[in-house]
């Protein structure tokens, strides 16, 4: 399969089944799994998975009282097929997929998902946070895992020809690793060779945004079309937030449908929806509707409605109308959801 020249993808969004216009994306979350294996290596390895999902137990598995490594891990295209069948029924058009590295990516899978649900599929490509990634990657220089993600953009990912649309989820924690850092600088490089945006999970400290914004921008990166995630478990005060935003970098609010305070992975308080809503409204307060984007980052099984969860329909059948009676204008949830996705899927 020939490889895209950076002037075949100028102007275009890439799916994984092909290069569209953009202006077909319409509604758009930009942080999902669908096909996927989160669990770490440790408990992939380990026989026992957990009890069978059930009615019964979901609330205890969701609220972290049951622990249970199955959760964690979707492979059944079928299944994907039928939530994001619900998604469409309820509004929603795209799904950007950042199942990279290390979290077992299934750009097949996303193809037939994509078919059989007439909808946009948008894959990430890179790697996740160092305990994912193969050991092997240790010795590795940027300049390969730049290469690495230049292929997966005009060449095909994972094996396969089917191409990523954007750079990421690139993993960094707190304290940021030499590996993590190898592998933003690549991702950095891919992006100016591309024109791809990047997509950054960062660590659980409200300050490690900030630190891989400002790094981002040091390195010569295009900070305007860099997204980091996972900012409603991250950070919680305003200033914070108009600062990482006066910084040039687009804020992804994407756990929306955790409504419990309860966070296992960290010692805070996770905002509900609502929360999630008042810090975006600072920010639109603020002059920074260009740099907000919304998901539901979902990678347990028990947020999917067959599991007893709220699906990847969520956000357009309960937060939309919530934002509507909480007074966001319709240009700003038009921003949030279309405008701002199409700009930042759009290569450059």
């Amino acid at each position: 399969m020939a490889r895209l020249g950076r002037d075949q993808l100028r102007g275009k969004a890439q799916t994984v089944l092909g290069l569209v216009d953009p202006d077909t994306l319409g509604p758009t979350l930009m942080h999902e799994h669908l096909i996927w294996d989160l669990r770490t290596p440790v408990m992939a390895d380990n026989p026992d998975q957990g009890p069978e999902i059930t009615l019964c137990n979901c609330y205890r598995i969701n609220y972290g009282r049951l622990k249970v490594p199955g959760n964690l891990v979707l492979r059944c295209r079928d299944t994907a097929v039928a939530e994001v069948a619900e998604m469409r029924a309820a509004g929603g058009r795209t799904v950007v997929e950042l199942t990279c590295g290390g979290l077992k990516p299934d750009p097949e899978g996303l193809a037939e998902v994509a078919r059989r649900t007439d909808s946009h599929i948008v894959m990430g490509c890179g790697h996740y946070v160092d305990e994912y990634q193969d050991r092997a990657n240790e010795g590795r220089s940027p300049d390969s895992f730049a290469a690495e993600m230049i292929e997966q953009v005009t060449g095909g990912a994972w094996g396969t020809e089917v191409r990523a649309g954007i750079i990421g989820e690139i993993g960094c924690q707190a304290p940021w690793t030499a590996l993590e850092r190898k592998v933003m600088r690549g991702a950095l490089a891919a992006q100016a060779e591309t024109g791809a945006s990047v997509n950054v999970h960062p660590g659980r400290d409200p300050d490690q945004p900030q630190e891989v914004a400002d790094f981002i921008r040091a390195e010569g990166g295009d900070i305007e079309r860099v997204v980091i995630s996972h900012i409603d478990r991250t950070i919680f005060d305003v200033d914070r937030l108009k600062r990482l935003a006066d910084s040039g970098c687009v804020l992804e609010f994407d756990l929306f449908g955790q409504e419990q305070s309860f966070y296992p992975l960290s010692d805070i308080d996770m905002p509900n929806d609502a929360g999630r809503l008042r810090l975006i409204r600072a920010l639109i307060d603020s002059g920074h509707l260009a740099r907000v984007v919304i998901s539901h980052d979902i990678c347990y099984r028990t947020r999917l409605t067959q599991f007893g969860g709220h699906g990847y329909g969520h956000i357009y059948t309960n937060v939309v109308p919530l934002m509507r009676s909480r007074g966001f204008a319709e240009d700003e949830i038009d921003a949030i959801l279309v405008a701002n996705p199409k700009r930042l899927l759009t290569f450059i």
